[in-house]
């Protein structure tokens, strides 16, 4: 059954009789027939991916099979060679293919089978790529994490609409880019200055006057959680709910030993690595990083030694809002694809990394945020991928049980 962000549809153990009974029916299916000397094979497992969507199910006894999509786009439709019989691969060079629509809302793949020896990767390998693409998540979740660790740091506010600040960057990138058909170099710089803009303006419009009548944190949070659904219902109103491309979304892959990464994997890693060391500098050698940390140990104390603490929070949202667009650029490209509420689906494992690795701690997130990521994309390899998050999750709680205040996080005295 199709379901919301990210969006997926699974299959039972038991093939359906009809092709599609399995799953929420739409405008748009691929299907086909798998056979074998000409003879249909049951019980196959096909599964189609991309544009923010994945989606499995099995043939039936008569070898047809049909997946439904939610909009014309280009997929990756994949056979599972374990569920095929011994001896038995897909025809062709990879039992992966991209398959897209042509004028119709429907596109029949048939797959032939031939003899032939199946190449799988060894468990190694397997872990290897995993971590790989765990650490390019966790950097790319440690630019958004850092922000909201600062904010936090800084104000105590747990800012649940830090979510449509990620998306924000996201989709002004979309408009310049692929509305506006700006070169993407403009698009991004475009992005960063939008996300600052965005930081400046609810901390001028919003947060400084409530801080300043006095609203405790839980009121504050309440408003957040408000300004989140107002933001992303916004979003939706103005782009609608389909999920769209940024230009070059889906790169040839480089193969590199069992590692396969696009140029943009690698892009997206060395900016992440160089716009974390920019931040671990602005607060370890900067006059304003160094503030910044004194505020976030005693406000009051920073205060009385002549520390313009509004100022500070007001560079402080405007540096996160900088990098919660960073990350929803990069977001976009690793799902891949940009939607309405992208960054809700990114919050939870946020709010995690920051819990992980210490609240208010912008390098305790940092680590956090890595953790997170590599225990989401390797944690595939023994539960299924719609349990992954769960995962990071699970190695939260451990961490908690064992380190109440988080990994970098200090002691705090009750009473």
């Amino acid at each position: 059954m199709l379901s919301a962000g990210p969006a997926s549809a699974s299959v039972s153990a038991e093939p359906p009789d009809t092709p599609g009974a399995d799953q929420e029916a739409t405008d748009f299916y691929f299907g086909g027939v798998i056979t074998f000397d000409d003879k249909p094979v049951p019980n196959v497992r096909v599964l189609v991916t991309g544009n923010g969507f994945e989606a499995e199910t099995l043939t039936g006894a008569d070898g047809r099979w049909r997946l439904y999509v939610p909009e014309k786009a280009t997929y990756t439709l994949t056979v599972d060679e374990s569920t095929l019989p011994e001896g038995v691969i897909v025809d062709g060079d990879s039992a992966s293919q991209e398959v897209e629509f042509g004028l119709t809302g429907s596109k029949i793949v048939n797959l032939f089978l031939g003899e032939g020896e199946r190449v799988t990767q060894s468990f190694l390998d397997q872990l290897l790529v995993r971590l790989v693409n765990g650490l390019n998540f966790g950097l790319l979740l440690a630019l958004a994490a850092m922000g909201a660790a600062l904010i936090y740091g800084t104000t105590g506010l747990s800012n649940f609409a830090h979510g449509e600040m990620v998306t924000w960057g996201a989709l002004v990138t979309f408009a310049v880019s692929s509305l506006w058909t700006m070169p993407l170099w403009l698009a991004v710089i475009a992005a960063l200055l939008a996300g600052g803009l965005l930081g400046l303006a609810l901390d001028a419009a919003l947060w400084r006057p409530l801080r300043r009548r006095g609203l405790g944190v839980v009121q504050l949070m309440i408003v957040s959680i408000g300004l989140s659904l107002a933001l992303r219902y916004s979003f939706q109103y103005l782009m609608g709910g389909a999920t769209q491309q940024l230009p070059g979304a889906s790169p040839a892959p480089i193969q590199l030993g069992p590692i396969q990464l696009s140029y943009i994997d690698m892009i997206s890693m060395g900016v992440s690595i160089v716009v974390i060391l920019g931040v671990a500098y602005f607060l370890l050698g900067t006059r304003v990083g160094k503030a910044t940390r004194a505020i976030s140990d005693n406000p009051q104390l920073a205060a009385a030694s002549g520390i313009n603490v509004d100022r500070v929070i007001r560079i402080v949202w405007v540096l996160a809002g900088i990098l919660a667009a960073l990350s929803g650029v990069l977001w976009a490209y690793f799902r891949p694809g940009v939607r309405w509420d992208m960054g809700t689906q990114m919050l939870l494992l946020v709010f995690a990394a920051i819990t992980l690795g210490g609240l208010g701690t912008a390098f305790g997130a940092l680590i956090g945020s890595i953790i997170v990521g590599i225990v989401v994309e390797t944690s595939t390899l023994w539960i299924p991928s719609d349990l992954k998050f769960a995962g990071a999750l699970v190695v939260l709680i451990i961490i908690l049980l064992v380190r109440p205040q988080g990994l970098l996080g200090r002691k705090e005295r009750l009473g």
